[in-house]
């Protein structure tokens, strides 16, 4: 089902629980991290330097490249990298290379996401006087509390979240208000801060002494940025026009907050306070309870909707055969709510392991952001060849992407100071997903490049003989196959030489199914081939990348169809607990595929395969892929031959030379 292209009242309001909980929680950790990143040495020019760049960086990337750019390039109303990926791919197979590297980078980078906000708002607590008497300013405390949010956050996982879900909007709608009349109340005292929208002053404070770090204040200012690819991501979830009319509100409340910070600092001595945090020490202090609840609400919103982006990027990436089968879980109301049990532990482990390495959100902030600009990169060079399918003017299509890249080039320099101060984490994660990924697509490359497939016509006079000859038993009234490869009236040879074989399978009528996934995200189609029998049918099953691939539910309809056609004969079951049951059973047989010793391939391939069949074994098995748990399914072992088999050398003796 298409998103809807009309805005809604409760569309703006799930937009704000959804799409912005990022990005929406970067004031928390900003403006601290650049004095900090600065050793606290700051004036008036470093601060409306800081501020301009600040504007300026959302203004470019997140508005005009996001929502004004990216956001037309939606898939059937779907939006992310991936999404992006399927509109791009028939230009030619190297764009699997930027998708896989910045699926893989937004994965990686998401990690450090739970532990900045969730931390960064926990450490607000230092600003309450009765926080600091019972335990001072010492960061265990802090610590374990963010990691209890955590345990209980990733815990909640399984339970799904509608309830809580339809809380999002209205706390993030309060927090940006609340984030846009702090930010207000203070700009007030100190208008001149409005200078700020001029780029000159940021561009002067790339170059001048105030700013100690040069070039690489970028990579602190480009954390108010990193929710901008998350918006993109959770398009298909709000829809187009939410998105757009969401925006300028909650950029306005993003910088009239960071504007009103900047407006506290230039009047506040911060030598006064042993840790500067401009964000909650401009809150007066009857409020500052109300700021540390907004706060730890929006960064758990904003965890919340990372976890939730993961495994919507992880589905599709299985879907696109980019990542291996997962066990995926539905716990909502809603199928597009999904739950992956591995996923969830993993960012769990991974996530509480950062909070408990670099303990405070300052140093997190020092490795945050990294390989997000590695993403948005990506997402750049996967544009420009959207933009050149549409048949674009050449000069735009060139030149915004140009523009975009010059840009995030620069951040990601400036950002590559980060990686020995913790953005080799991210770096790591994003290669060992990488590598998965690379394995897992390659991998299938052979075996679909490679693998014999064989005329189903030819074999028919076999079949039928075979399903008539009482010599053999009675396997089931319907066999199904599922074959990776249909084209015409070929099918995988290991198929063939299941059936006909390998214990020789007999059945009333043979079934052999292919799913195909779509670009489309929601496509629930199928065509048939009966090959000019009632014994044989073959089925493709067109489903899109959001569509759980359950075979048999869909199997069931298209049995009614051909029965109700005539095209098949009705199987009257005799014995059945249903009445008038004319729908015989049904056994799946799954073809587990080893590779064969006698495999002639390279050392390389051979290593791709091995390396795949040995990460297969933690996955999903094919029958819970294809939703089969609760049929009859026999699963069969069949060598995979890649290549020409491999000949070996033997001698015969003969009998006279034995015995002598």
């Amino acid at each position: 089902m298409k998103q809807s292209k009309k805005w809604s009242s409760a569309g703006l309001l799930i937009a704000m629980g959804i799409v912005y909980g990022d990005i929406g929680t970067s004031p928390l950790y900003v403006m601290k991290g650049l004095i900090e990143g600065n050793h606290g040495r700051v004036n008036e020019s470093f601060l409306i330097g800081s501020i301009s760049l600040i504007f300026w960086t959302i203004t470019l990337l997140t508005t005009v490249k996001y929502v004004m750019i990216a956001l037309q390039a939606d898939n059937n109303g779907e939006g992310g990298i991936f999404s992006l990926y399927t509109l791009v791919r028939p230009i030619g197979k190297f764009l699997v290379v930027p998708a896989i590297i910045g699926g893989a980078a937004l994965l990686a980078d998401g990690v450090l996401t739970p532990a900045v906000t969730v931390t960064s708002a926990v450490e607000g607590l230092r600003t309450l006087p009765i926080f600091t008497e019972l335990f001072g300013y010492s960061q265990d405390v802090i610590v374990i509390i963010t990691l209890v949010i955590l345990l209980i956050l990733f815990s909640f996982q399984r339970f799904g979240t509608d309830t809580v879900g339809k809380l999002f909007g209205p706390i993030m709608f309060m927090w940006f208000t609340f984030l846009l009349l702090s930010g207000f109340a203070n700009m007030l005292q100190d208008l001149s801060v409005l200078r700020a929208l001029n780029p000159i002053y940021g561009l002067k404070l790339l170059a001048s002494p105030d700013n100690h770090l040069g070039l690489f204040i970028l990579g602190n200012v480009f954390l108010a940025t990193t929710g901008a690819e998350a918006l993109y991501s959770d398009l298909g979830h709000v829809g187009k026009a939410n998105i757009h009319l969401s925006w300028p509100y909650v950029k306005l409340s993003l910088i009239v907050n960071y504007f009103g910070q900047v407006a506290y600092l230039l009047k506040t001595d911060i030598r006064q306070f042993p840790e500067m945090n401009p964000f909650f020490q401009m809150i007066a202090n009857p409020l500052m309870p109300l700021a540390i609840v907004f706060a730890t609400l929006a960064a758990i919103i904003a965890s919340q909707a990372l976890i939730t982006g993961s495994f919507t990027l992880v589905s599709e990436a299985m879907r696109l055969k980019i990542l291996p089968r997962l066990h995926v879980l539905y716990p909502g109301t809603t199928r597009n709510q999904q739950y992956i049990p591995v996923v969830n532990f993993i960012l769990w482990i991974a996530t509480s392991i950062v909070v408990l390495v670099f303990q405070s959100s300052t140093k997190m902030e020092a490795a945050y952001g990294l390989s997000i600009t590695v993403t948005m990169l990506m997402t750049t060079f996967l544009l420009h060849y959207y933009l050149r399918q549409k048949k674009y003017n050449p000069l735009f299509s060139m030149g915004v992407p140009l523009f975009f890249t010059v840009i995030e080039v620069i951040f990601l320099l400036s950002s590559l100071v980060k990686f020995i101060h913790g953005g080799y984490v991210a770096v790591i994660l994003a290669l060992l997903i990488i590598a998965i990924m690379y394995i897992w697509y390659k991998g299938s490359q052979i075996t679909d490049g490679l693998v014999e497939h064989l005329s189903l016509r030819q074999y028919l006079p076999q079949l039928d003989r075979l399903r008539h000859d009482i010599s053999f038993p009675l396997l089931q009234t319907n066999v199904v196959y599922l074959s990776k490869y249909m084209a015409e009236d070929e099918i995988d040879a290991p198929i063939l030489y299941s059936i006909l074989d390998k214990n020789p399978k007999r059945a009333h009528v043979y079934w052999f199914v292919n799913v195909s996934v779509t670009d489309e995200p929601f496509t629930k189609e199928y065509e048939v081939d009966t090959l000019g029998t009632d014994y044989v049918v073959m089925v493709k099953l067109y489903l899109g990348f959001r569509i759980s691939q359950e075979v048999n539910v869909f199997l069931r309809q298209i049995v009614s169809d051909l029965m109700s056609s005539g095209e098949i004969e009705k199987q009257v079951q005799i014995y059945s607990v249903s009445e008038n049951r004319e729908v015989g059973d049904f056994r799946f047989v799954m073809l587990n595929e080893e590779l064969s010793h006698s495999a002639q391939i390279s050392a390389w391939s051979k290593f791709i395969m091995q390396t795949k069949f040995a990460i297969r074994q933690i996955t999903v098995t094919p029958a819970k892929w294809f939703g089969l748990q609760f049929s009859e399914v026999l699963v069969e072992r069949t060598p995979l031959v890649i290549g020409d088999c491999r000949r070996v050398p033997i001698k015969r003796l003969d009998v006279t030379e034995i015995d002598a």
